[in-house]
């Protein structure tokens, strides 16, 4: 028998808007997951979890060792986008699952910052005052692969970029800074490329995420 709606619990915030997240599965959506949920949850264990976001940086910011146990217990444990991607990668050899390309940005080493996902948003609906690392590099090697912008120009982008503090990061600034340091065309182009059609890979990830889920729970 498929798992029932209330026995999947999906933390999502600014990765995805839950609206759209339920046209994709039916769940008990939460908001980012931080230090505690886990324990709580495990009052009454559900079937399957789902992580995408979660708080960063501050004393609040879930540990790996409290979602061990619940990955013991035999709860299905997913995590991709965010804070998902990242716990994933480290637990992964103990069962937790990860999904994407973020995860797997993770896992390889690409990447290794907290800074690369984190990013500022509204507690209250998600919306997001900033652009996470991670989108931006996935965003400028999709750039390159479609000939918008040369891989020199996409090194600049992304050291400057990188320099900035983590709030601050978005793409008009990112273009600022840029002015003067890379080919006008292209800089033009890309400021175009990045407002049509950019490539955002924490959402990519929160959506393949469901649907690895909705798989699942067909065959729990």
């Amino acid at each position: 028998m498929p798992v029932s709606t209330d026995q999947i619990v999906i933390y999502v915030g600014p990765s995805l808007a839950v609206h759209d997240a339920r046209q994709i599965l039916d769940a008990d959506y939460r908001p980012p997951i931080r230090r505690g949920d886990i324990d709580a949850l495990m009052q009454s264990p559900p079937k399957i979890v789902g992580v995408i976001d979660g708080k960063f940086f501050q004393s609040f910011a879930i540990s790996p060792k409290e979602m061990l146990p619940a990955i013991e217990a035999g709860v299905v444990m997913l995590g991709s986008s965010s804070m998902g991607a990242l716990r994933a990668a480290e637990l992964y050899p103990f069962g937790m699952i990860g999904v994407g390309r973020i995860y797997e940005m993770y896992k390889t080493g690409e990447i290794d910052a907290d800074d690369e996902v984190a990013m500022v948003f509204d507690g209250d609906d998600g919306r997001a005052y900033s652009v996470p690392m991670v989108n931006i590099r996935v965003a400028l090697e999709s750039a390159v692969k479609e000939g918008v912008i040369s891989a020199e120009s996409e090194s600049t982008l992304i050291k400057l970029i990188k320099d900035v503090y983590f709030p601050e990061r978005s793409y008009p600034m990112m273009l600022k800074l840029a002015a003067g340091r890379m080919p006008e065309r292209e800089l033009a182009d890309l400021h175009q490329y990045l407002q049509e059609r950019a490539p955002d890979a924490k959402r990519n990830d929160a959506i393949q995420l469901l649907h690895d889920v909705k798989r699942i729970a067909a065959t729990l």
